[in-house]
């Protein structure tokens, strides 16, 4: 991208001061004739660029000029630019700071660049929350993102259960916050006998109550929130999905598997497959919370699977086919 290569130019030309176009081209992998146009489309965007012939000449910023956007590309000021998630954001507290930072940007970024950020933010925007999905009310998130932000223990009252009104009281040292799917978890160090020796997953809605503590914690210096969270939701599905059923599937059975069962165990199982019969079907086995909720999601695809294996899975199967044909026959 020209803008991405524009910003890379004026930051070797900041840091350089003064560079010949050679080594211009060869720092940024790109020929002379491309530097001498990109040169000039700075320019014409007013960064005080200029040229100078002979053995001690070169391609040179104005002495003492340099962009306050130091190692940002055009690119990835774009980037800012397009994290619309206002919604999320006012849920951190953080909503006005992005405001001014996407403000900071614009005004800094030299006015063909401008432009080009304000295009993508324009046309790129974040959505997190799936359809048709009302998001629970959060009312303790932006207490908690201050604790992670500070580094401060938090005391907070846990729902046990959306259907149970009791509540259990903990001390966490609040690690690091993650949206998945529209819904916000806080990863937090648990005490336990003095010290934070247990890293727990809390559902963000059924925080019914957070205050902040003046102690401060350390945060473990092996503790990584991707690669955490990344392992505690491989594991969290795993324990889900304990068992396996065996199906044959058609075509257009095949295709519609993904949005009948976990999209990670379908397209697990398809990889797996064995090739088509002679009718173009495949026999596959996925991984499943139980038979029942199997056999609940596998009645969808209607006519286009055939269970296996285990033999209660075909029965149930059958038996839901026998239902629907008797409720919706012709009357």
């Amino acid at each position: 991208m020209r803008a991405s290569r524009l910003m890379a130019l004026l930051f070797v030309l900041q840091r350089r001061r003064a560079a010949t176009a050679g080594q211009l081209a060869a720092e940024l992998e790109v020929s002379e004739r491309t530097i001498y146009r990109d040169v000039a489309a700075l320019i014409e965007v007013g960064v005080p660029v200029w040229t100078e012939p002979g053995p001690g000449g070169g391609i040179r910023l104005v002495d003492g000029w340099r962009t306050r956007l130091d190692g940002l590309t055009g690119s990835e000021a774009a980037a800012m630019l397009a994290m619309g998630a206002p919604q999320v954001l006012a849920e951190l507290g953080m909503s006005s700071a992005l405001v001014a930072a996407q403000a900071k940007v614009l005004a800094t970024l030299p006015e063909g660049l401008r432009e080009h950020a304000r295009v993508v933010s324009e046309r790129v925007l974040l959505d997190a929350p799936g359809w048709f999905h009302a998001p629970a009310e959060v009312t303790q998130l932006a207490t908690l993102a201050q604790g992670v932000w500070e580094q401060r223990r938090a005391r907070i009252h846990y729902a046990r259960g959306y259907r149970d009104p009791t509540t259990v009281e903990r001390l966490v040292a609040p690690l690091g916050l993650v949206l998945k799917a529209g819904v916000w978890y806080v990863v937090a160090g648990v005490e336990l006998s003095g010290r934070d020796g247990d890293i727990r997953t809390y559902r963000a809605s059924r925080i019914r109550h957070a205050e902040l503590e003046q102690e401060t914690f350390a945060r473990p210096d092996d503790f990584d929130l991707g690669p955490w969270w990344a392992g505690s939701a491989a594991r969290f599905a795993a324990s889900m999905l304990r068992e396996k059923v065996t199906v044959r599937l058609s075509a257009r059975g095949l295709r519609a598997l993904p949005h009948a069962v976990d999209p990670d165990a379908a397209t697990a199982a398809i990889a797996r497959a064995g090739p088509p019969d002679v009718d173009g079907w495949r026999e596959l086995t996925v991984d499943v919370e139980s038979v029942a909720v199997a056999a609940g999601q596998l009645t969808g695809l209607g006519g286009e699977v055939e269970a296996l294996d285990p033999p209660e899975l075909r029965t149930a199967l059958a038996s839901a086919g026998r239902a629907l044909a008797e409720r919706n026959a012709p009357r």
